[in-house]
């Protein structure tokens, strides 16, 4: 099973994702966390952020899910992922998978900017960043659409949101 979380920089992915894992991984042994970033460090970061840059690196993390899907291994992956073709590409090529897109407006991503992405991209410093010059479109059918706004609703909440309809839609069998 891979639990696929998306999201523009600043979302959440990674802090949401690591309560999903951890409370995943109290269920069952095998389960993996994946981050986007770290999946770059791990590949040597021999990729750049242009489009067709990250067009590569998304298919290595769709390949790298499915062989760990393969394996038995339930994976929580945490990635922008801009192409729906490759969203689409999961949905086929997993044993199960569940999408979950968590949104933020932009005036809080603005806000956030914890890398300096969208001030580096606003002043003109950095290129290639998605939701700036880069054009970002919600996933066209996730499985569960989360709103990470700010409004006090905890991390935790948020996972066991996730976890809830996950749940809800791949009941578990003994």
């Amino acid at each position: 099973m891979v639990l696929w979380l998306i999201g523009l920089s600043g979302a959440g992915k990674t802090v949401i994702g690591l309560e999903v894992y951890a409370q995943l991984k109290a269920r069952r042994a095998n389960v993996v966390f994946l981050d986007g970033d770290h999946i770059r460090a791990i590949m040597g970061n021999d990729l750049g952020y242009s489009l067709e840059d990250r067009r590569a690196n998304a298919l290595r993390v769709c390949r790298l899910c499915q062989f760990l899907d393969g394996q038995g291994i339930d994976v929580v992956c945490a990635i922008l992922s801009i192409f729906h073709e490759t969203q689409e590409w999961n949905r086929r090529n997993y044993s199960k998978y569940f999408e979950v897109y968590i949104d933020v407006p932009k005036s809080v991503l603005l806000q956030r900017d914890q890398k300096g992405l969208y001030g580096g991209a606003l002043a003109g410093r950095i290129s290639n960043v998605v939701g700036i010059d880069i054009p970002f479109t919600p996933p066209i059918a996730p499985d569960l659409i989360i709103h990470n706004d700010d409004s006090g609703v905890s991390p935790r909440a948020l996972a066991d949101e996730i976890l809830a309809a996950m749940d809800a839609r791949f009941v578990e069998t003994k």
